[in-house]
Parts: C-alpha cells; sequence; structure tokens
C-alpha cells in the first residue's frame, strides 16, 4: 500500500454510535487508519446513541466487536489500546433540549480543529440533529457533517433533507456518502479513463457495444428488514450506487481532477439519461423478489418468510436498460441489475466493445470471432481483466481464442486493500469531497428513478418470484437477450 500521510487533528463524533453500520464498517475503518498512524495522536472519536452506556462500557463493545468485523490479522493489542483510549461515548436522545448538555460540555474547551458529525442513523434524524448541532454552538468552520444513504425516499424527502442540513451547514460542508466511491476499482475508472491515451478515443459508440453494470449480493436482508421493505433494491442500490458507477463509465473528462469539475461532468450523465415513464417502465425493467432456495449449499428463507410471512410486493432484485442521450453513448445501453439471495457475489462494471468488421481469417465467419471485453471487479478481488483475442500455439491453421489480460489488485500490490469507508473517512477529515455526491446529484438521481416507481405502483403486476441461489427472475434474461446479449458471467481466475 502506498505510504499514508497523517490527517489534522480532529474529533469524529458519530450519531449512530451504536448502530450496525458503525459497528461493522465506520470503527473497524478508523482503528486501521490509526493503526497505520494516520490519525493525530490528540484526536478523539465520539459514539453518539441513546444506549445509556458508559466511555468504559463502550470502549469494552467496541473491543469486543473489533476482533469480528476486523480482517484476519488485523488485530493488534496495543494498536487496539491506543485506539479505544480515543473513544468517548454521549448517550443522547436528539428530541430532548437538555440531553445535549453532555456533548456540548465534552468540546467546549477544544481547540478550533476539524469536527466531522457522521449521521449514521435514520435519515428522519438528520434534519433534528443539525438543528440541535446548531443550537449547542458545535458547529464551525472546520466541521463537516457526512450524510449516509438514503438521502430520503423520493424526490421530495430528499430536497427536504438536502434543506434542512444546508441551513446548518454549507455545501461545502456536507459529505454526502456513497461507499462504492470509495472501492479501489471505481477510483481506478477514472485513472484507467483519462492517464492511459490507448482507451479514450475507444470510450464511444463507434467502438462500444454496450455496458453491463451488476451488483450482485447472496444475503438476505437479515436484521435490515424493516427498513429494506420500505425501500427496495431501486432505491437502496439503484438510485445511488449503480448510477453512480454508471456517471463514471459515461462522464466526459473533467479539465481538471478537482471537486466540482468531476461532480459537474457525472450531473450531466444523470441529466442526460433517457426517462423511463408510463409502459416504457414495463418493457425496460424488471423487478423481482426471492423465494426459498439454496446459497452456497444452505436453505435459506424467501423474502416473505423473514417478514413472518407477512405479503409484500418489495422488489430484492431489478434489472433495466437504461441509455444515455449525448454524442458520446447515442445507441448504447448500459444494462444494470442488482439483488439478494442471488447465486454468487460479485460488483462488476463490463464495458463490451464491438465485433471486428470483417473475418479475414479461413473458416472463420463474420461474427465468429469473440468480441473483446473490459471487466472492473469491484468485489470479490479487485482488479481488472481485458478480453482478448489470440492465436492457440500450434502447427495446423490457426484456432483463436480469447484470453484475458488479468490485474488482481492485491498480487499486484501485494498489500491489504483499504476498506472504501478508511478512504473516504480520510477524505472528509481532509475536506476533499470528489468522491461524494452533490446536492443537486443526488436530486436528478431520484428525478430519474421517480418515474419506475411510480409505474410499479401503479401496476398490477407483483415482483417475479426467484429462487435463492439462483441467478434471478428468468425475465433478466429476457431483457437483455432480446437485444441479442447475454449477461457476463465471469470465470473464475
Amino acid at each position: 500500500m502506498a505510504a499514508t500521510s497523517p490527517v489534522a487533528p480532529c474529533d469524529i463524533i458519530v450519531f449512530g454510535g451504536t448502530g450496525d453500520l458503525a459497528r461493522r464498517k465506520l470503527l473497524p475503518a478508523l482503528y486501521l487508519r490509526d493503526r497505520d498512524g494516520q490519525l493525530a495522536a490528540d484526536s478523539r472519536i465520539v459514539a453518539v446513541s441513546r444506549a445509556g452506556l458508559d466511555d468504559a462500557g463502550y470502549r469494552d463493545k467496541v473491543s469486543a466487536e473489533l476482533r469480528d468485523h476486523l480482517p484476519s490479522g488485523s488485530y493488534d493489542e496495543a494498536a487496539a489500546s491506543r485506539f479505544l483510549a480515543r473513544i468517548h461515548y454521549v448517550s443522547i436522545d436528539v428530541a430532548e433540549k437538555g440531553s445535549w448538555l453532555t456533548l456540548i460540555a465534552l468540546f467546549k474547551d477544544a481547540p478550533q480543529r476539524v469536527r466531522v458529525f457522521y449521521l449514521a442513523c435514520a435519515p428522519r434524524l438528520f434534519g433534528s440533529i443539525c438543528s440541535g448541532l446548531r443550537a449547542g454552538s458545535l458547529v464551525t468552520e472546520q466541521s463537516r457533517v457526512v450524510l449516509e444513504k438514503p438521502i430520503g425516499h423520493d424526490l421530495a424527502s430528499a430536497r427536504r433533507i438536502n434543506e434542512e442540513v444546508g441551513a446548518v451547514f454549507a455545501e461545502e460542508q456536507i459529505f454526502r456518502i456513497d461507499h462504492y466511491l470509495g472501492k479501489e476499482t471505481v477510483q481506478n475508472l477514472l485513472v484507467l479513463r483519462f492517464a492511459n491515451a490507448m482507451l479514450e478515443p475507444l470510450w464511444n459508440s463507434g467502438s462500444i457495444d454496450h455496458v453491463q453494470i451488476t451488483v450482485a449480493e447472496t444475503v438476505g436482508v437479515g436484521g435490515r428488514v424493516g427498513y429494506y421493505d420500505s425501500s427496495g433494491a431501486l432505491r437502496d442500490m439503484v438510485q445511488n450506487h449503480l448510477l453512480q458507477l454508471l456517471c463514471l463509465v459515461a462522464m466526459e473528462p473533467p479539465n481538471r481532477m478537482d471537486a466540482d469539475a468531476v461532480r459537474n461532468e457525472k450531473l450531466k450523465v444523470l441529466q442526460a439519461l433517457r426517462p423511463l415513464t408510463g409502459d416504457e417502465v414495463h418493457h425496460r425493467t424488471v423487478r423481482g423478489q426471492y423465494t426459498p432456495g439454496l446459497v452456497e449449499g444452505s436453505p435459506v428463507p424467501g423474502y416473505t418468510e423473514e417478514l413472518d410471512g407477512a405479503a409484500s410486493t418489495t422488489e430484492t432484485f431489478v434489472a433495466l436498460k437504461a441509455e444515455v442521450q449525448n454524442w458520446r453513448w447515442a445507441g448504447v445501453p448500459f444494462y444494470l441489475r442488482t439483488g439478494k439471495r442471488l447465486e454468487q457475489r460479485a460488483s462488476e462494471i463490463v464495458v463490451q466493445f464491438r465485433p471486428v468488421p470483417h473475418s479475414i481469417f479461413p473458416g472463420i465467419s463474420d461474427g465468429a470471432i469473440a468480441t473483446n471485453r473490459l471487466v472492473l471487479r469491484l468485489q470479490p478481488d479487485e482488479g481488472m481483466r481485458l478480453h482478448l483475442v489470440t492465436k492457440e500455439p500450434g502447427p495446423g491453421g490457426v484456432r483463436l481464442r480469447q484470453v484475458p489480460l488479468n490485474l488482481s489488485f492485491a498480487e499486484t500490490f501485494k498489500s491489504r486493500l483499504p476498506d472504501a469507508y478508511e478512504r473516504l473517512l480520510m477524505d472528509v477529515v481532509r475536506g476533499n469531497p470528489t468522491l461524494f455526491m452533490r446536492r443537486d446529484e443526488v436530486e436528478a438521481a431520484w428525478e430519474w428513478t421517480e418515474p419506475i416507481h411510480a409505474a410499479w405502483a401503479d401496476s398490477r403486476h407483483r415482483p417475479q418470484r426467484y429462487a435463492a441461489g439462483t441467478s434471478g427472475p428468468t425475465a433478466a434474461t429476457a431483457l437483455i437477450e432480446r437485444d441479442g446479449r447475454t449477461w457476463h458471467e465471469e470465470e473464475s481466475a
């Protein structure tokens, strides 16, 4: 791993400090950054929730949980002891003004340094928490606020949250996090496109046939069933993660690697998406819901069983066909799919190039030569594969075979790849918003997805069922195959 540079002394205040996100992602990420020497000696971590713990009780809780959620071999007793000493706990009911006094007192004599308020809690609390921070005079020029997804459940609620938070924090202080943008492969997509002269001339409709973006999970909704049933896969994954990945694939080159320059280009992509409305939604989208099945050899319940048998039309799978209406991408479909309880866990971007226009090889007809494709693997085994056609060795004529040039980040760089939250948390402390969403991006994404929700709500068609442990509804296969294409299934390395 490249050498890490320390960040300025900071206080990181996590609202929802006893929640799932804090336990599984935020605190392990902060521990690893501290272990590697990136946090200044006097930096503090303050967990806020309604659990009624004290410093000692919370530190004991974190000590036990770190071992469960850190990568194998990452736990170090001395580093953990130093990290735990940074941690404080404050019990707050954000609706009660009096309960804020302990938090206010904790910062009363603190120097004016970076304060990161991480809202790892329900979006309905974002506005009241920000109002409480303002009332307690806790917001300074060096403060930042991090908003976890989902930012609202539709366009109106997203605008309301943005207005409430924006009434307290300036836009440059607001960091709307999408952890997919912190993944190494996603960041490498920008480097691949804009630091390699050979690719950019091919990155258009003249050379690219189509693009596929897949985020497949083997897990079910688990403990998130209450949230998930009011959200669904379109709100939970497509509106943020998948559309952000689409933007990075399709955006024009920014004039510099600057936060607003990059986000301006992403916004243009969202604004250029062909709207899906009315009957077109049913032709270009598929929604599904998993039923009982086998995942990795073990039986798992269906979605409604996880809801204790309650009927639900919430989708756990989405596939759709999108188009970017501009000169670069006219006529190039973008196929997006995501789902839970699928056959295998994989997140990838596939750029499928057009076939060669004519075969010069005897006995090999036009269309028989495999087409080139670039596969960017986000998880697992982050890296890239460029599939090329080559001649098989040996006499007796020309036999063509497609083989991948494989770049595995772990094998090439011989180091642990940092989790996305490690990178993004340090970017917040530095005040670098390049990998975070701007308000207009969030609202543009909602504007595009909201008509899909509306069409589904008006439809009498329920989500199509698919057995857990399969690749999803058969209609998702038909969606791409009626265009003469197929979903990419990567062979194991």
